[in-house]
């Protein structure tokens, strides 16, 4: 690997160890880059470096900027992320540019990551099948718990959206999930329509 790109890295890690919440005992920012990147690793062949920094990346400084600013409701939500996605990729292609990376490798991590890149770039979509699958492995339960309101038929949608996001590659490892019943039997039920 070129000084620059491990370079970027050590800096992508420093700023993701400032984020203020906790996943067991560490900054949640670097459990999610790490079970990004180890699904990134396990979707494609052979990652390039670029595709594995903008794996890192994906939830940089995302605290930042709290969901809290905008209104509760789906139109909030949505420009709410959207800022989040262009500052992260405004960030990321910083830090990048700061480690000396090429700039059209910056730029691309940037736009990866600001989710700027059609969903027919392989990469783009390797970058939504990890996610998808790390929300679905790690994050539904806690997720449910958030949100114990939500009715089934919420909870069919939301899994809807989900696996309509995600590449065959994608699908077939979300089946190979060991979810609990409870969740297997909800995504089968979205599956099925």
């Amino acid at each position: 690997m070129p000084e620059s790109l491990r370079r970027a890295r050590e800096l992508i890690d420093q700023v993701h160890a400032t984020d203020p919440e906790r996943v067991a005992g560490r900054a949640g920012e670097a459990v999610y880059a790490e079970r990004l990147e180890a699904w990134i690793r396990r979707l494609v062949a052979a990652p390039s470096e670029v595709l594995l920094l903008a794996a890192r990346c994906q939830h940089l400084e995302r605290w930042a900027i709290p969901r809290e600013q905008y209104p509760q409701d789906r139109a909030g939500y949505l420009r709410w992320r959207r800022a989040v996605h262009v500052r992260q990729g405004d960030r990321a292609r910083d830090l990048l540019t700061e480690a000396g990376c090429d700039w059209a490798e910056a730029t691309r991590v940037g736009s990866l990551v600001a989710k700027n890149v059609p969903m027919t770039d392989a990469d783009a979509q390797a970058l939504e099948d990890a996610a998808c699958l790390v929300f679905l492995a790690h994050e539904l339960d806690g997720f449910v718990a958030e949100h114990p309101d939500y009715s089934r038929d919420k909870w069919l949608a939301i899994l809807r959206k989900t696996w309509g996001k995600m590449s065959e590659v994608g699908r077939a490892q979300a089946l190979a999930l060991e979810l609990p019943p409870a969740y297997r039997d909800l995504l089968k039920a979205a599956i099925a329509g």
